[in-house]
Formats: C-alpha cells, structure tokens, sequence
C-alpha cells in the first residue's frame, strides 16, 4: 500500500508542470502576450493581415522597440510563409501580410537582445472576436 502511495506522489508531481496555469494574456492592444524574461511582447493582427508587436516592460508599461527582433512563420494551407519585421515607431510591424484563411499555425521567435536566447511562441490563427471576452480568439483570456 505504501509503495502505490509513493508511485502517485510521484507520479502527481512529475505531471503537475503540465498542469500548471497556462492562463493566455491579452496586452493593452487586445493582442496575445509573448512572455519574454524581464519583459513582454504584444502581437495583433491588424486589419490589413499585417501583424505588429508592442514592448511593454514586467510590469506592462509600454516600451519602444529597440533592440529585439522578430520573425514569424506563417503555416498556412497554401505553405509556410515567413513574415520579417521593420521598426515602425514604437512597435515592429511585418513587412508583408499574414496568408490568407485562418485556423493554421503561426511561430513567432523573439530575441529581446542581440546576443540573447531566441523564444519560440506558437499561435493557432483564429480572427474571429470571442464573444466572453471581446479579444481576437487567438488572445482570448476566457477560461473555455
């Protein structure tokens, strides 16, 4: 009895990371938030399919972009089509637009330094706007 009790105890503890909170962020702009160390990016899509990304410290006061850099893969039906970025104010905005259609994956890599660790983030594209809590499904925070 008291080995199945040990077997379960570890057991629990070795699957509770992956059961961890995994609560999705939306920023300011009603983007998803890319959780980098020490600080945070925002991707949206705009209106035109482009997609830009705001800098926002640990504390979600918006910063403007400086150093990180950005790319994006777009898996689209049509193939994998890879999005760059170029500085536009404050934020980094792709160059060209997202494929058409939506429901595919999207990996965004952040660098927050030149010489820092790349982060990979992927998003399943879905445009529509959640009706609980107004964000684009691909930033909804409800809990369903």
């Amino acid at each position: 009895m008291k080995t199945l009790l040990h077997i379960l105890a570890i057991t629990a503890l070795a699957i509770a990371p992956a059961l961890a909170d995994k609560t999705v962020k939306a920023g300011p702009r009603k983007g998803r938030v890319l959780e980098l160390t020490g600080q945070n990016a925002e991707f949206l899509v705009e209106q035109d399919r482009t997609v830009s990304i705001a800098f926002y410290d640990a504390a979600m006061k918006s910063q403007p972009a400086a150093a990180q850099t950005v790319t994006a893969t777009a898996e689209a039906p049509s193939g994998k089509a890879k999005l760059e970025f170029e500085k536009k104010g404050d934020l980094l905005v792709s160059k060209t637009p997202l494929p058409e259609g939506e429901g595919y994956q999207v990996v965004v890599q952040v660098k927050a330094t030149p010489d820092g660790k790349s982060k990979n983030f992927r998003l399943k594209l879905l445009l529509y706007t959640c009706k609980g809590c107004s964000n684009p499904e691909y930033a909804c925070t409800c809990d369903e």
